[in-house]
């Protein structure tokens, strides 16, 4: 196979775990196979940036010097929020020149800038969705997923999405177990799905202000496998099923419903990734009550059966 170059895109106030974590995939991988990547980092003028953390990050090349990148990596960080004209500049030219373009975090806003995601489905970090969206009208921002592939385009979300996406551009190009022997000695998850959402449940909600919708909260984590109907939370936060409904929503930010539904379905697959468990067992012991309500629930939310999200997403036994 033709070694691919992976070039990384540098800037002042970039956010260092969102160069050096994908970087640490693409360098493992190279160092499982060797002549695989060659790992490359440039800034606008060659000159060293400092990061938003303070490091500071010497560059081998400028973005002037000729560019022959395969795999294209622009990351996030505070010196995304003004995009600086002269970067946006050189990406909108050599972006079109990647057979791989992709994004790390707010790195979505320079390809945006470029005009690089127009008429292109993509994601960036929760908090910055609204402003990609309102900024940039052509491009369809989806904010739910880890991250996003559009053809040779990809873009994820914070920082450790990029190391997911890494992982599977690696699996792509070498295949599933160079992959998971990087996975494992970075001590990260192969690999979280794409569409698996940014937040969990707990994080994806508002914490609510009054303590029995609280309470209601931590029961329903607790106990994913409970009659969970909005009558039987309302009962335990004292409330009318009608009046439960709304606090919970206002409060929260989400019905009972969809909270419930992410609870059993992040249940589900801690069990199917941490467990022996059978399938039936684990649709019980998850809410589902049946294999098929457990299977439709991971087909609509995954795009994968829980046999299939096992078969995938569960770590290797140890040799």
């Amino acid at each position: 196979m033709a070694q691919r170059t992976v070039l990384f895109v540098l800037f002042d106030a970039v956010q260092s775990l969102d160069v050096t974590g994908p970087l640490e995939v693409f360098m493992g991988a190279e160092q499982h196979v060797p002549g695989t990547y060659r790992i490359r980092t440039a800034s606008l003028d060659g000159a060293p940036v400092r990061t938003s953390s303070g490091l500071t990050l010497v560059p081998d090349q400028a973005l002037d010097d000729p560019l022959d990148a395969h795999t294209l990596v622009v990351p996030g960080g505070q010196g995304t929020r003004t995009p600086d004209p002269a970067l946006v500049g050189r990406l909108r030219e050599h972006g079109p020149r990647a057979e791989r373009l992709v994004s790390v975090c707010t790195g979505a806003i320079l390809l945006a800038a470029a005009g690089l995601l127009d008429g292109r489905r993509a994601t960036t970090h929760w908090a910055y969705c609204d402003k990609l969206a309102r900024d940039h009208p052509d491009v369809e921002v989806d904010p739910d997923p880890i991250y996003v592939r559009d053809g040779h385009v990809a873009t994820s979300a914070g920082v450790t999405s990029g190391i997911d996406l890494a992982l599977a551009l690696v699996e792509e190009d070498l295949g599933r177990e160079v992959a998971l022997g990087i996975a494992r000695h970075l001590v990260v998850f192969l690999r979280r799905p794409g569409n698996q959402a940014q937040f969990s449940a707990q994080l994806a909600a508002q914490t609510a202000r009054r303590e029995p919708l609280r309470d209601v909260q931590r029961w329903i984590t607790e106990h994913p496998e409970a009659d969970l109907t909005v009558e039987s939370l309302a009962t335990r936060a004292s409330l009318s099923p009608r009046h439960f409904a709304r606090a919970f929503q206002t409060e929260t930010g989400m019905t009972p419903g969809r909270y419930v539904d992410r609870v059993r379905l992040e249940h589900a697959r801690r069990l199917l990734e941490d467990t022996t468990d059978g399938i039936e067992e684990i649709s019980r012991a998850s809410g589902y009550g049946t294999p098929e309500a457990m299977r439709r629930a991971f087909v609509k939310a995954l795009g994968a059966a829980p046999a299939e999200y096992r078969r995938r997403f569960r770590p290797a036994p140890a040799r």
